[in-house]
């Protein structure tokens, strides 16, 4: 099964979609990577949904790519004496370490590290941003802020610190076990929440060794600052447009998605746009325009991936919030507006032999009006950097490894085959051209480009490029 489209979806699992038939047809339907939510599986469940997720892989013969999500650390206010209060403009209330129930005037924060380290002037926002606090005064214990938007507080709502550093990692007690059973159940991405700095991609990968790709959930002020660092330390990075859009004015996420998404291509990292792209979709099966609007911007913008979040995980239309996406992705991509817009934004490549090949081989398969680009790969470098190039012809990867080729099913305009590495040149271009039919991607008597390493089957060599006829019986010649 191949996509018509470049753009990859990511479908969040739930109570709407974990049963097999439903994972079946989102399938179908367009989704290409399916997203667990750690918040809300325990290890039980994803083990159930990693088994489902294979077993519809293995009859569509593609690869899946499974991605788990870490919860993170949540921050939560305590509890009140009547479970809520009124909290009003300019009033005084005080957030402390006493565990007692709180009232109109104060309540326990249960997180000693954010008290240690807010400091005057800083803010805290409350219920993702309705309520909003400022610090007046502060000790290791209790802090005194003033309501500067009141309204109804009550048990245990979450809180944001935006302009404060929290001395602590990504990675709490939950997460550490959530992440070990990921792994342990082979899953092809970790996405990390809540991270501030590059030390906290750091302490994963410590961890992941290589069994996973790791994608950075952008979502807090500190990331932005340090953007560079974090995207160099990750495989991949996410606009969480969600807790960004709390933690940050709302009216510069739409910047930020673009900064972000403009600096992934540039390094060739691929990059999801997440959060509330068909919200509607939750309860009506049609989107609004303005929902529409907003994925075409993320498609044209050339993000790798869109994401489904509640819509596909606890909405009442999965199949159509993907099937949506899907239409309106094929759409875009067939805007005479796209193709100029991609290319506008396309890099110079860097200054490696590997790359110069991929950049060649996008031009030479565009000027010559080639069926199709064909990597083949073991680490799954040679498939990013044909990613990062955006060609306007299709992009087979091949590889021997699944794993590769299910972590590769996130990037931009990959389609993904499992295959025995080449023995020699002979069998590079037979078996490349042989798969481009099979694929329904290749006619007989077009041409193909095919980039491979010599010698075959090491990692980071690509250092060769062949054109070849695709033959009546699919198979290669020169």
């Amino acid at each position: 099964m191949k996509r018509d489209r470049r753009v990859k979806i990511v479908a969040t699992l739930g109570p709407s979609s974990s049963d097999p038939e439903t994972i079946r047809k989102l399938f179908q339907a367009g989704a290409d990577v399916f997203r667990i939510n750690m918040s809300h599986a325990d290890h039980a469940r994803l083990n159930t949904l990693v088994d489902t997720i294979r077993t519809v892989e293995a009859g569509a013969n593609r690869p899946i790519a499974i991605l788990a999500d870490l919860q993170g650390p949540k921050l939560r206010v305590g509890t009140f004496e009547s479970e809520a209060v009124v909290l009003e403009n300019d009033a005084t209330f005080i957030l402390d370490s006493d565990p007692t129930p709180g009232n109109v005037n104060r309540v326990n924060l249960p997180h000693r590290e954010i008290l240690e380290a807010l400091e005057p002037g800083h803010r805290l926002l409350l219920d993702d941003g309705k309520i909003r606090l400022r610090v007046v005064e502060c000790i290791a214990t209790r802090a005194t802020t003033v309501v500067e938007v009141g309204g109804r507080l009550s048990n245990r709502k979450g809180v944001s610190v935006p302009d404060t550093e929290i001395p602590v990692g990504a990675l709490t007690p939950k997460d550490h076990k959530d992440l070990e059973a990921a792994l342990e159940a082979k899953v092809d991405w970790i996405a990390l929440s809540f991270i501030q700095r590059p030390d906290d991609l750091a302490e994963v990968r410590k961890v992941t060794r290589g069994r996973a790709g790791i994608l950075a959930k952008i979502e807090k002020p500190q990331a932005i600052e340090r953007l560079g660092e974090i995207i160099d330390l990750s495989d991949a990075l996410m606009v969480a447009r969600g807790d960004l859009g709390v933690e940050m004015p709302l009216e510069q996420v739409p910047g930020l998605q673009k900064q972000i998404v403009r600096a992934c291509r540039r390094a060739g990292k691929p990059v999801v746009v997440a959060t509330q792209m068909l919200e509607s979709m939750i309860t009506s099966p049609v989107p609004t325009r303005a929902e529409v609007s907003d994925v075409a911007t993320a498609v044209f913008e050339g993000a790798d991936a869109v994401m489904l979040s509640a819509e596909s995980a606890a909405g009442e239309f999965p199949l159509e919030a993907v099937s949506t996406m899907d239409r309106i992705a094929r759409q875009v991509e067939r805007d005479p507006n796209y193709r100029s817009i991609i290319h506008g934004q396309r890099q110079e490549p860097e200054a490696t032999g590997a790359d110069a090949i991929s950049a060649a081989a996008r031009q030479i398969a565009e000027t010559l009006n080639l069926a199709a680009v064909v990597c083949y790969t073991t680490s799954g470098a040679t498939g990013l950097r044909a990613s990062r190039e955006r060609p306007t012809v299709p992009v087979i990867v091949i590889s021997p490894v699944t794993a590769t080729a299910r972590r590769l099913s996130l990037a931009w305009g990959l389609h993904c085959v499992v295959s025995d590495d080449a023995r020699d040149e002979s069998d590079m271009v037979d078996r490349a051209c042989r798969i481009s039919f099979q694929e329904g991607i290749a006619k007989p008597g077009q041409r193909i480009i095919t980039t491979a390493g010599v010698p075959f089957g090491t990692p980071g060599s690509t250092n060769m490029l062949r054109i070849s006829f695709v033959g009546s019986d699919g198979r290669g010649g020169l």
